[in-house]
Formats: structure tokens, C-alpha cells, sequence
């Protein structure tokens, strides 16, 4: 872990850097249908596919595009989910926030509390003025995190993304910085 990577805490979780050695935990959840079910990916087969997707947080942060947290609880450090940002647009002081949680915490208001640190974050940190999200319209327990935590509906974009052989619609979601007040 490199000490560039910001840390953040809150009342029951580290959102730190993901490393190498948090393979084994990625692989237990991200091999779960019901987790990857609404991200585009096929469940995980290896800890080389937790490998690749380490490497690409890595990337993304390196690149200035995004940056990815793992969600780790307070007492064990166990990687439980990610969350973060991705296409990142600075010129345009916005990006699109991702997130996913081992369905094992699914409904103990985990992907919640990391949501709002993630979002305060790129408020204070980042200086955005937008976050993003793009959520299909059948993932409903997704779509209850962002309204419930002020992410306003603006609209259906249809066929956005083509992932595993298949042209997916995707709600466009946003919060605004001026939102938090």
C-alpha cells in the first residue's frame, strides 16, 4: 500500500487501497452471480481475475481517471467490496462512482456508509461538482442506495453499454455538490 493512497474511515470500515493480498477475499464475493449480476462481468473464476481488477484500480488511479477503495471492516481488515470513482472527468469537475458488496453484508446499510464517505470525498477532495451513476434498471436494491442517499433520476440511456454479448439500458443517476447542503 503506498502512503499517497488516501484512507478513509468511518464508524465501521477502512476504504483503503486494494492490494494483492486482498485476492482470496475479492474471489469470494466477485464469484458470486449475485454480486456481478448488474456490473457487466462474469463471476470470477481465480484469484487471477482478482489480480487483473487490482491492477486495473491501480491503473485508473495512476491515469488520473478514477480511483477505487476496498471496503474493509474495522475489526477483521477484510475485504468486503469496492467503491469508487471512475471516468473521471476533471475539466468537467465530475465522475461516475461504483460500488459492489460481498452479498454476505448485503442489508447492514455497509454499501451506504461507504457511499456517502466515497461521495463526501469527492466533494471535498476531488473537487467535483457532479457524481454519477449509471445503474440498470433491474438492479432495485442499487437503485434504492443512490435515491435514498439523494442521487436524483434524470433519465434512461438506452443500449449505453454492450457487456457479456449483451446491449444493457442504464439509468443515468447525479448528485450534485450543492445537493449536500
Amino acid at each position: 500500500m503506498t502512503s499517497e493512497f488516501p484512507v478513509i474511515f468511518t464508524e465501521r470500515l477502512i476504504l483503503r487501497e486494494a492490494t494483492n493480498e486482498d485476492a482470496a477475499d475479492m474471489v469470494h464475493y466477485l464469484s458470486d452471480i449475485r454480486v456481478v449480476k448488474h456490473m457487466g462481468l462474469a463471476p470470477f473464476e481465480n484469484t487471477a481475475d482478482a489480480l487483473d481488477e487490482i491492477a486495473w484500480y491501480r491503473s485508473i488511479n495512476a491515469e488520473g481517471t478514477g480511483i477505487r477503495w476496498a471496503i474493509t471492516l474495522k475489526d477483521s481488515g477484510k475485504m468486503i467490496g469496492s467503491c469508487g470513482f471512475l471516468n473521471r472527468e476533471p475539466k468537467h469537475f465530475r465522475a461516475e462512482i461504483g460500488y459492489e458488496l460481498s452479498h454476505d453484508y448485503w442489508g447492514q446499510g455497509i454499501a451506504a456508509e461507504a457511499l456517502r464517505a466515497v461521495v463526501q470525498y469527492g466533494f471535498s477532495r476531488l473537487n467535483l461538482e457532479r457524481i454519477e451513476a449509471l445503474i440498470e434498471p433491474a438492479n432495485l436494491p442499487s437503485i434504492k442506495l443512490v435515491e435514498r442517499n439523494g442521487f436524483l433520476r434524470e433519465g434512461l440511456l438506452r443500449h449505453y453499454e454492450y457487456t457479456q454479448g449483451e446491449f444493457d439500458d442504464l439509468y443515468m443517476y447525479s448528485l450534485l455538490k450543492g445537493d449536500c447542503t
